[in-house]
């Protein structure tokens, strides 16, 4: 029985071509191999081009090789879920080679490659039965902001009795499906829907009337993770969460109205006028953060602050503020008549 060769790999012994010239890698050559660089003017310039943006990169403490152990724990933590070899180097566009090493305890690697295998998300093999909780929560999400069910399903490729069966509380579902419909979460949650005005007010209306949350109350990390819960307030579960939730006309979740009523329950026996001033100042602090979380994020972002650096400063969700900043927009000066 003959052995099937991977085509472009060389065999046991043989050594891989060299990259070719004009390249900082036919430049630098392989040292641990015996085999120099090249000298000619192309390769010199392209590792010379090469040094430099290390260097500077260096200087802005921005490094383009970075401790691999964070890359190695995430990706011991996909294959611990369940997701092979093959399908993580697919999605991060790496080598297995590359996995291989950075398990095999390797200390640094290149940025990008690090950014890529960090994106990663875990995703269950197609033919694989799964729980419908993470997939049940995006189609919730989505109706909450105006898609029906028909916009999911042509987005998707699911055929929508397929998802009339999981807003109907169907527990499991194929790897596949839950893979599409989260293609199109990642798509329709960062867009308004299309069609018919009347189709997206029953969606919202139901989704209001059944408190499921929008995608920006939900962490995308644990969307899937039944243990998980919706943050609409950045505050949720607490006294202030009830506050925030009153405050901005959005639907009070359970959590926020069991803190409520525990911090009513703790304070019943003070004074009435001590209580009335507690609550008075509770409701002032609720209803004056999201306006200032908003401001002070466009103030960090004129100065080239990302959204989750300015979420990470201010001490909230990156999700939570970018739902604080569309509920309280810039306000735009007024033209004045020439």
């Amino acid at each position: 029985m003959s052995t099937a060769i991977r085509p472009n790999r060389p065999t046991r012994g043989q050594r891989s071509p060299l990259p070719p010239h004009g390249t900082s890698a036919r430049g630098t050559g392989r040292p641990t191999q015996g085999i120099p660089g090249c000298k000619c003017q192309p390769c010199r310039d392209a590792k010379n081009k090469a040094d430099t943006l290390r260097a500077i990169a260096n200087a802005s403490g921005r490094p383009v090789r970075i401790p691999a152990a964070p890359v190695a724990a995430h990706i011991r933590s996909l294959l611990n879920a369940g997701m092979g070899w093959v399908r993580i180097s697919r999605a991060a566009h790496c080598s297995q080679c590359t996995i291989a090493r950075i398990l095999n305890g390797q200390e640094l690697i290149r940025r990008t490659a690090a950014d890529r295998l960090l994106a990663v998300k875990f995703r269950p093999a197609p033919g694989r039965t799964i729980d419908a909780t993470g997939t049940r929560r995006r189609i919730h999400a989505l109706m909450a902001i105006g898609h029906t069910v028909t916009g999911i399903a042509d987005e998707s490729g699911v055929d929508h009795s397929v998802i009339h069966d999981l807003l109907n509380g169907a527990p499991n579902l194929r790897g596949i499906t839950a893979d599409r419909i989260a293609a199109a979460y990642d798509w329709l949650s960062e867009r308004a829907p299309t069609g018919r005005k009347s189709a997206a007010t029953v969606s919202r209306k139901r989704a209001a009337r059944e408190g499921w949350p929008p995608p920006a109350a939900w962490d995308d990390d644990r969307i899937d993770d039944p243990a998980a819960h919706p943050d609409w307030t950045g505050h949720c579960g607490t006294d202030r969460g009830w506050w925030t939730h009153t405050t901005e006309g959005i639907p009070v979740c359970a959590r926020c109205q069991e803190a409520h009523d525990a911090w009513l329950a703790e304070r019943k026996g003070l004074p009435a006028a001590i209580r009335f001033r507690e609550l008075a100042l509770a409701k002032g602090a609720a209803s004056n953060r999201e306006a200032n979380l908003a401001a002070d994020a466009r103030e960090l972002k004129r100065y080239g602050t990302s959204h989750e650096q300015a979420a990470e400063r201010l001490g909230v969700t990156a999700a939570y503020l970018h739902q604080a900043m569309k509920r309280h927009p810039e306000a735009q000066p007024e033209r004045t008549a020439a």
